[in-house]
């Protein structure tokens, strides 16, 4: 809690002056009819208290008293019976670290009070109807308040900006949990290798997955787990995962589990049967080359940009070399022949979201890379099942992704401990088909 505490104050800090910051909790989704959907925490808001019960609403309102207050879903016995505990009004400033606290149903008369007067209001506008609609409501009661002493804001000004800036940059605290949830997503990825084989199904590969990343305190997965066998791999977000694995097919798993929050995300591609065909293997090896020559430049001052201009020559020259592309290499990259091929971007922020926030200054991320960053490297090759290209490279759908933190002597990979050096991925499949 009182890391959360310093996320408040960092915030705060970098507020305007008679600034009031609002921001609401996530909501329960429902799955059908009267059940629910497991609750996940508004990422933004859970960055700020750690709190992970629904509807709640926080006030920042930095040198004023208080200067923290929230409100919270009030005490109940009859319904913390059927759906599990609340915190309560009563528990809150001491469990959260906040100067008080009350509940929801106090929402409508203490707000206003606690909004008044400010000269800026910073929320998320079209982050959500909620809270877009909570602060249509204030904004109305405040300007139709003037009899009561309530005064509305004079501006408005989009709290994401300075709080997903603060998101991008990482502590130590939250990138010991990202290590930690690559070490289990990775023992996962192994598990996966381990159980692979010939007639066995998609789902049972992402059950493995699933059991071993559960077992060690991660019990949700970050996003829906991809166990693509085949051509389903060169299907980018597959996540049917119902077809059984054949023999001397490829099966491409993107998983990584979800931490105290905090997302991994590792893609590994490997062999059903264990050993690598030719052709998949001079495929492999080129996506392989790519990645590892892209995680080899990251440092403080390099951009993602910069990495993706390097993995475009590493691996059209190799397609040139396989003849699936004919041409010269740089006339190629110009024209995009890769796209068919190489339809994505080589990689993305990765925190408190999968796909996490913080602006990369332009479309093709030219931001330079700083300590505490951490971001995705994942270069890929597909070749779909009806490509114009020579038989033998249809269906082939390869990517290989690991989870790098950049430090001031260049960076980290916090995703190692899953092979992906083709002698590797054998040995560790035929060590487990021969102790079976």
């Amino acid at each position: 809690m009182d890391i959360y505490a310093q996320h408040r104050r960092r915030l705060m800090d970098q507020l305007p002056e008679g600034a009031v910051a609002l921001i609401y909790a996530g909501a329960e989704c429902t799955r059908s009819n009267d059940t629910e959907y497991r609750f996940r925490q508004d990422s933004d808001f859970f960055y700020l208290t750690g709190f992970n019960e629904p509807d709640a609403v926080l006030i920042l309102r930095p040198g004023q008293v208080p200067e923290t207050a929230i409100f919270v879903r009030p005490k109940d016995p009859l319904m913390e019976t059927w759906h599990g505990r609340r915190l309560g009004a009563e528990a809150a400033p001491k469990a959260l670290r906040v100067e008080e606290a009350y509940p929801l149903s106090a929402l409508d008369e203490v707000l206003p009070r606690l909004v008044s007067g400010a000269q800026v209001l910073a929320y998320r506008p079209g982050q959500s109807e909620r809270e877009d609609s909570l602060v249509s409501k204030l904004l109305q009661q405040l300007r139709n308040g003037l009899r009561q002493g309530l005064n509305a804001p004079v501006s408005m000004q989009d709290l994401r900006l300075p709080l997903h800036e603060m998101r991008l940059h990482k502590s130590d605290a939250e990138l010991a949990i990202m290590a930690r949830a690559g070490e289990i997503s990775a023992r996962a990825h192994c598990r996966a290798m381990r159980a692979a084989r010939p007639g066995a199904f998609e789902y049972q590969l992402e059950a493995e997955i699933a059991h071993e990343c559960a077992m060690a305190g991660a019990v949700d997965m970050a996003y829906g787990t991809i166990v693509g066998g085949g051509d389903n791999a060169c299907i980018l977000h597959y996540t049917e995962n119902r077809d059984p694995l054949k023999a001397g097919d490829l099966v491409l798993i993107d998983a990584g589990c979800e931490l105290e929050g905090y997302a991994a995300d590792i893609t590994r591609t490997f062999p059903v049967s264990g050993r690598f065909s030719p052709e998949q293997k001079a495929l492999y090896e080129l996506v392989l080359e790519a990645e590892k020559s892209a995680i080899a430049m990251l440092a403080p001052g390099v951009s993602i940009k910069d990495a993706n201009d390097k993995v475009l020559q590493i691996l059209v020259s190799g397609l040139v070399r396989l003849g699936i592309l004919e041409g010269e290499v740089d006339a190629l990259i110009a024209e995009q022949a890769y796209k068919p091929f190489f339809m994505h971007g080589l990689g993305h922020w990765l925190g408190l979201d999968v796909h996490d926030v913080g602006d990369y200054h332009h479309a093709d991320r030219r931001r330079p890379l700083a300590p505490g960053m951490v971001l995705t490297i994942e270069p890929g090759l597909y070749i779909a099942p009806d490509a114009d290209v020579d038989a033998k490279w249809r269906g082939i759908g390869i990517r290989i992704e690991d989870n790098v933190v950049i430090t001031a002597e260049g960076h980290r990979v916090l995703t190692d401990g899953v092979p992906k050096e083709i002698a590797d991925i054998e040995a560790l499949m035929a060590g487990d088909r021969e102790a079976a």
